[in-house]
C-alpha cells in the first residue's frame, strides 16, 4: 500500500514543507473520509512502520533507553514542580475555553520559570562562595543539583516590587573540572 501511494504521499509532504497547505488541513481532509481514502490507509501503514523501527531501536539500544528515561524524568520533574505552584483548584483548570486554558498554563509556566531562575541564581552564588572557600566544583556535584526547590518560597506572601533596587549581574565565573565557564 505504501509503495502504491508513495508518489501521492511525497506530494503531500512537499506541499506541507513548502507551506502550500497546513498539516492540520491535510489531517482533517484525510480523516474525513478515512474509510474510503486509500491515501489515509497508506499514511497509517507508514506510521506503523516508523513506530516499529523506533521500537526495535529502543529495544536494542541501552543508551537510547537511558536517554529517554532521563529526559522523561526531567519533564516529569518540571510538571510536578509547576503543579505544586498552581494557585487554586489543585492543578485543575476550571475554564472550558481552549484559549483560556492555554493562558492559565502559560502563566503557570511563567511563574515556574521565574522561580527556577531565582533558584539557579541562588545556587550559582552558593557555588561561587564554595569555590572561593577552596571547594572544587565538578560535574558530579552539579549533577545532584536541581532548580525545583520550593521550601524557601512563600507562595501566599506579600511581594513588593522595588524598581529602584539595583541587582547584581548574573555571572557564572566559577570553574568546573578545570574548564572556565565565563
Amino acid at each position: 500500500m505504501i509503495e502504491v501511494h508513495l508518489p501521492d504521499m511525497l506530494r503531500v509532504a512537499v506541499s506541507i514543507k513548502q507551506g502550500r497547505i497546513s498539516a492540520s488541513a491535510i489531517l482533517r481532509r484525510l480523516g474525513t473520509y478515512s474509510r474510503k481514502n486509500k491515501l489515509y490507509f497508506a499514511f497509517r501503514e507508514l506510521g506503523k512502520v516508523i513506530r516499529t523501527i523506533f521500537l526495535l531501536k529502543y529495544i536494542g539500544d541501552v543508551e537510547l533507553r537511558r536517554l529517554i528515561q532521563s529526559e522523561t524524568n526531567k519533564s516529569e520533574q518540571f510538571n510536578a514542580f509547576a503543579k505544586k505552584l498552581f494557585f487554586g483548584g489543585e492543578g485543575e483548570i476550571a475554564e472550558n475555553l481552549r484559549h483560556e486554558q492555554c493562558k492559565v498554563i502559560k502563566y503557570n509556566h511563567l511563574v515556574a520559570n521565574m522561580i527556577i531562575l531565582h533558584n539557579v541564581v541562588g545556587m550559582s552564588k552558593a557555588l561561587k562562595r564554595l569555590q572561593s572557600d577552596g571547594v572544587s566544583i565538578n560535574e558530579e556535584i552539579l549533577s545532584h543539583l536541581a532548580p525545583y526547590r520550593l521550601q524557601h518560597i512563600n507562595r501566599f506572601g506579600d511581594y513588593v516590587l522595588d524598581f529602584r533596587r539595583k541587582t547584581e549581574p548574573l555571572t557564572s565565573d566559577f570553574r568546573i573540572l578545570g574548564k572556565s565557564t565565563n
